[in-house]
C-alpha cells in the first residue's frame, strides 16, 4: 500500500500553499477572521464523499481512531461483543476493548479474510457488530457477510483500513457495511502521515461520528463553537488540517497508483503462474475490488514456509505481514491482551488453529506502484528458483 511512493512537489507545495494563505491556522474548527475561508479537513471529506460514493464522511486522526469512533456511534459498550477475524491488524481488537466490548474472535479461510462460517457459529445474544477485515487490499466476502448481519439483525462496521481503493461487486469498500473506516498512516494506498475517516449513508451515524471525534459538540448552525453544547461524550480524534492539505492531494493520484500496483501484480502473478509455481496461491473473492497490495501463497507446512522465507533472505527479497509482522496481526500472540481482561486466558494458544495453519504456512509478497518490468521478472525467477528447491 504505497502512497509513500507517489508523496512528491503536489504533496509539498500543498502544505507550503496552506501556510501562506491562511497564516498557519492548522486547526479544523474556528479562527474565521484569520483563516481566509480555508478548510482543508472540510474539503477532504468532500473529495473523499465524492470519490467513493459516500453520503457522509468524517475524518479523523487515525484509522485506530475511525474504528474507535464508528464503535461509539452504533453505541457499542459493556456487555456487547463485536466479531473479528484472528488476521487483522491488532488495532481492531484495541478499539473494541476500548470501547468497554468484548471482541470475539474467528478464524479466517483461504481468503485470509474473516470465514463466514466461523462468524455465524460466533453469533449469540450479546453480538451488536461484525467487522470484517479486508485484509492487505482483497476484498472479505461480504454478501455473506451482510446476510449473516441481515439474519441476526447486527450492525457491519468495515475496517478497510487496508483496501482503501477497493471494491465489492462493484460497491467501494467501506461503503457496505453500516460504517466503513479508513486509515491513511504512512504504509496505506493514500497517505496523510496519520489520519483515517469513518463513512456511512446513514445521517445519524454521521452525526454521533462527528460528534464524538470532536469532544462531544453538538456542531450548532446558530451560535459559535465556544457557546454550543454537546450531543454526548467524546474524545478529540481531530484530523488536522494539514494532514488533510496532503490528503486531498493524494487522493488525486489512488486511480493512478491502483492502477499501476494491479497491473504489477498482474505481471508478477502471471510470471509465477506460467512459471508452474508449485504451491497454493490465496483465493481472491473479487479480482476487480482486490487493490493489487500483495501476492500470498500457501506452502504445505510450516517448516516449508520457514524454509522458504530464509531462501527469500538469502536472495534479498522481503515478505509483507506474512510472516514478517504476524505477531502484530494474529490474535495468537496477543497475550497481552488476554491476560487482563481474561479473554482466551487459558486456550489462546489452541485457539484459530484454522487460521494458524494457513497463516504459519504462508509468504506475502509485496507489490509496489513503482516495480520496473525488470524488477518484477527478477523477484518472479528468484521466486521460482526457491520454489524449485523445496
Amino acid at each position: 500500500m504505497p502512497g509513500f511512493e507517489v508523496f512528491g512537489t503536489e504533496e509539498r507545495q500543498a502544505i507550503n500553499d496552506l501556510l501562506d494563505a491562511n497564516g498557519g491556522i492548522l486547526f479544523a474548527h474556528g479562527f474565521d477572521g484569520l483563516r481566509n475561508g480555508i478548510y482543508r479537513v472540510r474539503e477532504f471529506e468532500k473529495a473523499a464523499s465524492e470519490k467513493f460514493n459516500i453520503k457522509y464522511v468524517q475524518a479523523v486522526s487515525s484509522g485506530t481512531a475511525a474504528l474507535r469512533v464508528a464503535l461509539a456511534a452504533l453505541e457499542i459498550g459493556p456487555g456487547d461483543e463485536v466479531i473479528i477475524p484472528a488476521f487483522t491488524f491488532v488495532a481492531t481488537a484495541e478499539a473494541v476493548i476500548a470501547c468497554g466490548a468484548r471482541p470475539i474472535i474467528v478464524d479466517i479461510d483461504d481468503s485470509f479474510n474473516m470465514d463466514p462460517n466461523s462468524l455465524l457459529e460466533a453469533i449469540s445474544s450479546k453480538t451488536k457488530a461484525i467487522m470484517p477485515v479486508h485484509m492487505m487490499g482483497a476484498p472479505a466476502d461480504m454478501k455473506a457477510i451482510m446476510q449473516v448481519a441481515k439474519d441476526h439483525n447486527v450492525h457491519v462496521i468495515e475496517d478497510a483500513a487496508q483496501g482503501v481503493g477497493g471494491s465489492f461487486g462493484g460497491k467501494p469498500l467501506g461503503t457496505i457495511g453500516d460504517i466503513g473506516c479508513y486509515s491513511y498512516d504512512a504504509g496505506k494506498t493514500i497517505i496523510t502521515g496519520e489520519g483515517g475517516m469513518v463513512v456511512t449513508n446513514n445521517q445519524k451515524y454521521f452525526e454521533k461520528s462527528r460528534a464524538y471525534h470532536d469532544h462531544g459538540h453538538e456542531y450548532s448552525t446558530t451560535v459559535g463553537r465556544g457557546s454550543e453544547g454537546a450531543i454526548g461524550e467524546g474524545f478529540n480524534f481531530r484530523m488536522t488540517e494539514i494532514h488533510a492539505a496532503i490528503g486531498i492531494v493524494q487522493l488525486t493520484k489512488l486511480e493512478k497508483i491502483l492502477h499501476e500496483q494491479r497491473k504489477n501484480k498482474k505481471l508478477l502473478w502471471s510470471k509465477l503462474k506460467d512459471g508452474k509455481f508449485p504451491f497454493k496461491f490465496r483465493r481472491v473473492i473479487d479480482w476487480d475490488g482486490d487493490i493489487g497490495d500483495s501476492i500470498i501463497f500457501t506452502l504445505p507446512n510450516s517448516k516449508m514456509a520457514s524454509k522458504f522465507v530464509k531462501g527469500m533472505g538469502e536472495e534479498n527479497l522481503g515478505t509483507k505481514n506474512v510472516p514478517d509482522a504476524i505477531r502484530w496481526h494474529f490474535a495468537k500472540h496477543w497475550s497481552h491482551m488476554f491476560n487482563k481482561y481474561g479473554w482466551y486466558k487459558d486456550n489462546y494458544r489452541l485457539e484459530w488453529e484454522k487460521s494458524a495453519k494457513i497463516l504459519e504456512s504462508s509468504v506475502a509478497i509485496p507489490v509496489m506502484v513503482k516495480m520496473s518490468e525488470k524488477r518484477i521478472f527478477e523477484i518472479a525467477d528468484k521466486l521460482l528458483k526457491i520454489g524449485r528447491s523445496m
